[in-house]
């Protein structure tokens, strides 16, 4: 099963955090690395502790069950904004937000999301089930004081709106950063943490490569939304947090900073973003 896997990259020099992570999610022919190799893959080039998403209720509670068991995760939960417009048309979505909102409440819960607006798969019948969802999982992260966590796809201006009108919570990130330098300059105003996945290397990518340029580094944040989103060369097969490292060092390069200076910033940066520090996986 491994070998569906890219081989692992040079180690980080100072260790990092990958903020964003689908370890329940399955790949070719139902395959998934198994959460301890999992780590144990990631800690060994530098990757020592990850947030795991939930973005519907088996993957929340999977995410809660997880981090009670594994100590370098920590969980963050929601309805994706996808899943929302599906339950909305069920007639299960009110429901399904009072379980995430127990959820969220766990103490292995760091997080609210990732939530948001998703206008490239959702057509316009499901977007005021979108922005429903969005507007309750702000709140509960107004009300339990968890970082929030956003999925913005071609709904920028939108996920401003909903955010200005419900007030952005103290610790917000923007969940692989996908605008221009414009954009992120609306959302660092705002307080947010940008956090850049394995796309900011794609050749197609130069929109993310001038928004890192503008981010301060105190607001750089680093995932792989695995198994998505793999970074170059690897583009097109699964990712895992262990494959980190090739993204943080293309982003030092574009930031025009030492690979060991972005890390310790990553690391400093994610400990605030989600509410303070959690155990290394040694």
């Amino acid at each position: 099963m491994t070998e569906l896997w890219p081989e692992a990259p040079e180690p980080l020099p100072f260790p990092v955090v990958d903020n964003h992570c689908h370890l329940d999610h399955r790949i070719q022919g139902g395959h998934r690395l198994d959460v301890d190799e999992a780590l144990d893959r990631a800690a060994a080039v530098g990757v020592s502790r990850i947030v795991q998403v939930g973005c519907d209720l088996e993957g929340a509670r999977w995410a809660v069950e997880t981090a009670r068991t594994q100590p370098a995760i920590v969980a963050a939960v929601a309805i994706h904004p996808n899943e929302a417009a599906r339950l909305d048309t069920d007639g299960t979505l009110a429901a399904a937000l009072a379980e995430i909102e127990e959820l969220a409440q766990d103490p292995q819960v760091r997080a609210v999301g990732e939530t948001g607006l998703d206008y490239f798969r959702t057509g316009e019948d499901g977007r005021d089930a979108q922005h429903r969802s969005f507007r309750e999982h702000i709140r509960m992260a107004h009300r339990h004081d968890r970082t929030l966590v956003i999925h913005d796809r071609d709904a920028h201006d939108d996920v401003l709106r909903v955010l200005d009108d419900e007030g952005v919570p103290p610790r917000t990130v923007m969940h692989c950063f996908s605008g221009d330098a414009t954009f992120a300059q609306e959302c660092l105003d705002r307080g947010a943490y940008l956090s850049f996945a394995g796309t900011v290397t794609f050749k197609n990518a130069e929109n993310l490569r001038e928004a890192l340029r503008v981010t301060p580094r105190d607001r750089i944040l680093v995932e792989t939304d695995a198994p998505f989103l793999t970074p170059t060369p690897h583009r097109g097969r699964p990712n895992a947090s262990f494959l980190v490292p090739l993204t943080v060092r293309f982003m030092a390069g574009i930031a025009g900073i030492s690979v060991d200076e972005l890390c310790q910033a990553i690391d400093a940066n994610t400990d605030r973003a989600f509410g303070g520090s959690w155990e290394r996986r040694i």
